[in-house]
């Protein structure tokens, strides 16, 4: 067996052994047991970087193993691996974010009640991940795919006695099964049109001289590519199916950052880029267009949030809608590029946020105040002093996120910015501009927003300064995993010689093709780029700049030093309708629950009443009700006039007539002379009456 298929066969199932261990003997081997699943996280971290290392000094990764799964007739399926580098990339990244997630949580979840199950649900999670990432066909992905839905709803449910979790989990799971249906749908459709689920398979069959043989299914090509997408639009919370992501947020915070910051939400990223070579020009605009809207619906509405955590999921909907909107304007090395740096900051982010809030509910724990929120921003300030390692690795990870140079968010996001104006200078319609519109908007929206989260959550005066004086640094197991994604958020490891990403001769250009190596539709989408990208790059640069300056000032203006009124405003706001648009989330919950959700359950409920009073009472216990009123009736005619009529009548009548001639038997001759006489006088009287 080649060594690479031992490796990734090793980084599959070794999580899954975890999951084994601590589910079934987590108990019985105590607290101390969760250290093995750490050091399992830890080694599929060295697996995974040996692997990556190899491609970063040029060595393509171009492994594809399979076996046989069954076969009926002329259908047959395989299982394998797609071992490439794309596959290598998100294989570190996963593992990184899941081995940091694993020695944070030890601290973090210390004493929980479920502690080893928590362990064991990581492990279960991490697995299906590298499913998805080690998957070599549609069929394979699907089956991890639903995986991951199962295993994030244990994780986001983890603590289901609060009814908020359970909820969250629910509506988590049940969402994404939205998704989940068109994504199974647009497979039997893609299977429909090329007859294979392999992605090698699909790639040589629609290539740029095939793609004339489906010239006649077009449209049915671009609906199967957009069915499939849809299960990217369930994972990554892009718009409509984004109103799952922020709930997702009563989990622990560690699973905030493994699920909604770094894998799970990026799987939806990976499976469209992995399908961007079959997907139609048609099929690219609506991910596009799907993409935008995401990205500043989600920056609108976290700028109004209080809770910590729910400020960066927000942020989480937006920066995947940026990497959505990129794959469908053709820049999808730029898409997957942000996906790995977006991985390190918001993980970053994340585990910052579940430091912060660690120390405010053990300093509330100590005052005996339960009642205030720990999450809520408003009662946190002046934190910096207290929380030292927390503070700076979270305000590198701020400045990553809203761009500024020197940092990866600077180098991705600006890649991705100029995609959008490249889009723009080829199409020449007025839609087009929309795309730069949105790309710049949310970026400048990210920066205020980010930075009105660090200087309430860090500056300013103390909502309560006993609260702010019992606040202590989290312990080193949880901010050792700060400080190394802190440094995995600076631009210098992405720009070292040889290790540009983007550059010519970078190591992410070998990871995905573009321009003529392309192949497919894939051609069509990144075409307009390869004209237009290198002219708009300086005004990108400026421009992007410029934003990200614009957003922090404004959050410096309102929240530092408070020359302007934040409550004045967001009044000001609130009076025009905007502030409360932003803060209830566009309604989007109140709107589903009125055109959906209500009228599902009121006809859910009378279907319910239809089967219940009609069917079952009516119609199928009217078979039983009407079998025991014959039955009864039968019952009667048979007992009491069959049996004891009829039957029983014979009987009676027999008794009494031999009752009756007993009494006739006296023995006496006298008595037998007189009934004789009497007898002939009768038979001598009707003989004469003829």
């Amino acid at each position: 067996m080649d060594v690479r298929t031992q490796f990734a066969l090793i980084i599959l199932f070794l999580p899954l052994a975890s999951f084994v261990l601590q589910i079934f003997f987590g108990r019985r081997i105590g607290p101390r047991g969760v250290w093995i699943s750490v050091a399992a996280s830890f080694v599929t971290l060295i697996l995974a970087a040996s692997m990556l290392f190899t491609v970063v000094l040029g060595t393509p990764m171009n492994h594809y193993p399979e076996v046989a799964w069954f076969s009926v007739g002329d259908f047959s399926l395989t299982l394998g691996f797609q071992l490439d580098n794309i596959a290598v990339v998100l294989l570190v990244v996963v593992a990184l974010i899941s081995s940091l997630v694993h020695l944070y949580s030890v601290a973090y979840m210390k004493g929980d009640v479920r502690y080893t199950r928590y362990f064991g649900y990581l492990g279960i999670f991490t697995f299906s991940m590298n499913g998805i990432v080690l998957a070599h066909s549609l069929f394979m992905m699907y089956m991890f795919w639903e995986l991951v839905g199962l295993s994030s709803y244990l994780l986001i449910g983890h603590w289901f006695e609060k009814e908020s979790a359970a909820n969250a989990s629910k509506k988590a799971f049940l969402t994404n099964r939205v998704g989940d249906i068109g994504m199974f749908i647009g497979m039997m459709l893609l299977w429909m049109v090329t007859g294979t689920f392999t992605f090698q398979d699909l790639y040589a069959l629609v290539d740029v001289e095939g793609a004339n043989l489906f010239a006649g299914q077009m449209g049915l090509l671009t609906v199967a590519g957009i069915m499939v997408f849809m299960g990217a639009v369930g994972k990554s919370a892009q718009f409509p199916l984004h109103i799952w992501l922020p709930d997702a947020m009563e989990g622990p915070t560690p699973v905030s950052a493994l699920i909604h910051a770094a894998t799970m939400v990026a799987a939806g990223v990976y499976l469209t880029v992995r399908l961007f070579p079959i997907l139609t020009p048609d099929a690219l605009l609506f991910v596009a267009t799907t993409g935008a809207i995401t990205a500043v619906l989600g920056a609108l509405t976290a700028i109004t949030q209080n809770d910590i955590k729910r400020v960066l999921a927000y942020s989480t909907v937006s920066q995947l809608g940026y990497m959505i909107m990129a794959v469908g304007m053709g820049a999808q090395q730029a898409a997957f590029f942000h996906l790995g740096t977006h991985a390190m900051f918001k993980g970053l982010l994340f585990l910052c946020s579940g430091s912060v809030i660690h120390a405010m509910h053990h300093s509330l724990a100590h005052k005996g105040d339960h009642e205030t929120d720990p999450q809520d921003m408003r009662n946190m300030g002046g934190l910096a002093r207290r929380l030292p390692i927390t503070y700076v690795t979270m305000f590198i990870g701020a400045l990553a996120i809203s761009g500024v140079p020197l940092f990866s968010g600077f180098l991705s996001k600006d890649a991705i910015l100029a995609g959008t104006l490249a889009f723009a200078a080829e199409h020449h319609q007025w839609w087009a501009v929309l795309f730069p519109m949105a790309g710049f908007g949310a970026a400048a929206i990210t920066a205020f927003y980010m930075f009105r989260l660090i200087f309430m959550t860090f500056h300013g005066k103390p909502a309560d300064e006993q609260v702010r004086q019992q606040v202590h640094e989290s312990p080193l197991v949880m901010t050792v995993p700060l400080m190394i994604l802190a440094a995995l958020s600076f631009a210098i490891i992405f720009t070292l010689p040889g290790v540009n990403p983007l550059h010519a001769d970078g190591w992410f250009t070998r990871i995905i093709p573009q321009g003529e190596n392309l192949t497919g539709f894939a051609q069509l989408g990144a075409a307009h780029l390869e004209h237009g990208f290198h002219e708009v790059h300086g005004l990108t640069m400026t421009l992007s700049f410029a934003v990200a300056g614009t957003g922090i000032l404004l959050a410096i203006i309102f929240y530092l030093f408070r020359w302007l009124n934040a409550h004045a405003w967001a009044e000001r706001l609130r009076r025009a309708g905007v502030y409360q648009l932003s803060f209830h989330k566009f309604y989007f919950d109140e709107i589903y629950d009125a055109i959906i959700y209500r009228p599902f359950l009121w006809l859910t409920g009378r279907a319910a009443w239809l089967d219940w009073e009609i069917w079952d009472q009516w119609f199928i216990d009217s078979w039983g009700r009407n079998t025991v009123r014959i039955s009864n009736v039968s019952g009667y005619l048979d007992y009491t006039w069959l049996d004891q009529k009829v039957v029983d009548g014979f009987g009676h009548v027999i008794h009494w007539l031999g009752a009756t001639g007993r009494k006739l038997q006296t023995g006496r001759i006298q008595n037998y002379i007189v009934w004789a006489l009497a007898g002939g006088m009768i038979v001598f009287l009707v003989a004469s009456s003829f």
